[in-house]
């Protein structure tokens, strides 16, 4: 699990002075792709290898409103993993009182450079074991969390 700090921008709030709904699922984005770099596999380099990870689907469930200048912390652990896909969880929570705003999940696929789902240990066999490293990291460091 990682960690993702952010301060809210003024653009990113609406009429009544809340962040839009729209900013989490880009928020889940950010904290993904710095979740990635931060292990040492940052996106660019699955571009590279001729595979590419495509959302397949998204939420998030909205607990509490975020307002401007707000600073979040954005938790992303992976949730699920398989050799073909994969399912990322993420949490928002206020960087001072600890409170939760909200949690996500976002499900994604393994694409060959041609579009096609494709088995992640067979293209790349690098890549495969990256993402078993933080799955089996993962899954220790949430069943040390229950």
């Amino acid at each position: 699990m990682q960690e993702y700090l952010r301060k809210v921008n003024y653009y990113e709030t609406d009429k009544m002075g809340i962040v839009h709904h729209s900013n989490y699922i880009r928020w889940f984005e950010e904290a993904r792709l710095d979740f990635m770099e931060k292990y040492g596999y940052p996106y660019d380099k699955f571009e590279e290898s001729g595979c590419i990870c495509p959302v397949v689907s998204v939420s998030c469930k909205y607990k509490r409103p975020i307002v401007f200048g707000q600073a979040v912390k954005i938790t992303v652990r992976l949730k699920e993993y398989k050799n073909a896909k994969h399912k990322f969880a993420y949490t928002v929570i206020d960087s001072k009182t600890g409170e939760l705003h909200a949690t996500g999940e976002s499900s994604h696929c393994f694409l060959n450079d041609k579009g096609r789902v494709v088995a992640l240990k067979k293209i790349n066999p690098e890549m495969f074991e990256f993402f078993e490293k933080i799955a089996n990291e993962d899954s220790i460091k949430t069943e040390g969390e229950i």
